[in-house]
């Protein structure tokens, strides 16, 4: 029997028991649809935890620190506590050998850093202790640079009022928006466009520094600039390497050329008395996020110490895979009660058509042709069932997001997406039915090719 004769008898088949076969079908559409409304739940759910730390910048940064740092020898004590980074010994260290003088982080070891494979951009984090002055209003607080690469990026993803530098050559600035609220009474967007003033100690040396006395030559004087405010954003940035927030941020190269010296932090004060000021902390860019573990080992390996995001949310990735897993499973267990429904629709097919099936043999058809024509019956159906079964996930889907967004919209807070369906998910939850419903048709097939003829005849 050729192919299209097979075809041809397992569509007049169905039409036959066209109740029968469509019911069979829902019953397989039904397990599709809350397959794949389970899985597509928990990849909405993993874009929008992981997705938007994609998107802020932070899984492709990587943090250097000297290893001599403050912060550093803080995170490694974290670490030997149980901590989520983890401490890793030098190869002295491991040996019992003398350890060598800490690697300094300076403008050098950016530039080295920035030859690595896989490294798109090197800055260094600069953050100066600062005065802000704005009429009447004074505060002390930081000022953070900014390169102009984190546009877009991380909590400037968002600018509440106003915009991001337009160039990093003039003296402008943006704030938080909170500390917009405490320096006017009024609406906080109406400071774009104006002035603040920002007073730091700035170094005024009188001739070169004396290696027996840092001190020698070294004359503190107070700077003061003024900068026009272009922006303002919702968050202000994290502490960094001085362990301040940034209530103001300016350009990177603004930063550099205040010469600013932290003098409430003996350590860093003395680094930057260095004919090489050192920094406190860097920040490496690198070209994909998965290319963040090895360009960190690589850094690790020069002497510094660094740690990225993504070593504290690799475990939280993992455990999005494993809620994917569970949701499949519970979503599955709807599509096995369909398989045993098209179970039933072929062992009552095969008493119906006993006789038919005795003809069909008696005229020279085979087993493996009777097999074949009730497997493509069970596999019309499932192709069917799957994709109906996509179609009333998606439908579902937009209805329940629908009617979730309008409730958070009314509870005052932002709407998002509950829902995710990749080609993938949609083309996995077809095949899936196949493969079910030709699983679940073998056995009636088989029953049907091993028939004898003869008896079938007989049977009325």
């Amino acid at each position: 029997m050729i192919l299209g004769d097979t075809v041809h008898l397992a569509l007049r088949n169905i039409r036959e028991a066209v109740l029968r076969a469509t019911l069979t079908s829902l019953g397989i559409a039904i397990g599709i649809a809350s397959l794949v409304g389970m899985v597509s739940f928990g990849i909405a759910l993993q874009e929008q935890v992981v997705g938007n730390f994609l998107r802020s910048g932070v899984f492709d940064a990587i943090t250097v620190l000297p290893a001599d740092s403050a912060l550093a020898r803080s995170l490694r004590a974290r670490a030997g506590r149980g901590g989520m980074f983890k401490a890793e010994k030098s190869k002295e260290a491991k040996s019992g050998a003398p350890q060598a003088a800490p690697v300094k982080l300076d403008d050098d070891a950016l530039r080295k850093i920035a030859a690595l494979d896989r490294v798109k951009e090197v800055y260094p984090d600069i953050r100066v202790p600062v005065e802000v002055k704005y009429a009447q209003a004074s505060e002390v607080g930081g000022a953070a640079g900014v390169p102009m690469s984190a546009k877009g990026e991380g909590v400037f993803q968002n600018v509440a009022f106003g915009q991001f530098f337009p160039n990093d050559a003039d003296d402008v600035c943006m704030i938080s928006l909170d500390f917009a609220r405490r320096i006017t009474d009024g609406e906080p967007g109406g400071l774009v466009g104006k002035e603040l003033t920002l007073s730091w100690a700035a170094s005024g040396n009188t001739g070169q520094a004396n290696p027996l006395n840092p001190l020698a030559g070294i004359n503190i004087q107070r700077a003061e600039k003024k900068f026009r405010i272009v922006g303002i954003i919702e968050r202000q940035p994290g502490p960094g390497g001085m362990g301040i927030f940034a209530a103001v941020m300016i350009p990177l190269p603004k930063a550099r050329q205040m010469g600013a010296y932290d003098i409430s932090n003996p350590q860093a004060f003395l680094r930057q008395l260095s004919d090489k000021p050192t920094y406190n902390a860097a920040t490496v860019k690198v070209r994909q996020p998965q290319d963040t573990e090895e360009v960190e080992k690589k850094i690790k390996d020069m002497g510094f110490n660094a740690f990225s995001i993504a070593d504290a949310l690799r475990g939280q990735r993992r455990a999005f895979i494993l809620l994917d897993i569970l949701l499949g499973l519970i979503g599955s267990i709807a599509l096995t009660v369909a398989s045993l429904g098209i179970v039933n629709t072929m062992v009552m097919s095969i008493l119906e058509r006993t006789r038919e099936i005795g003809i069909m043999k008696a005229i020279g058809g085979s087993d493996d042709d009777v097999r074949r024509i009730f497997l493509l019956e069970a596999a019309l159906m499932g192709l069917m069932g799957g994709v109906f079964g996509d179609l009333l996930g998606w439908g579902v889907g937009r209805v329940i997001n629908f009617g979730a967004n309008y409730y958070m919209q009314n509870q005052g807070v932002p709407p998002t997406n509950l829902f995710s369906i990749p080609w993938w998910l949609a083309a996995g939850g077809i095949a899936f039915a196949l493969i079910v419903s030709l699983i679940a048709g073998s056995f009636p097939a088989m029953r049907a090719a091993r028939l004898d003829p003869i008896q079938a005849l007989r049977h009325d």
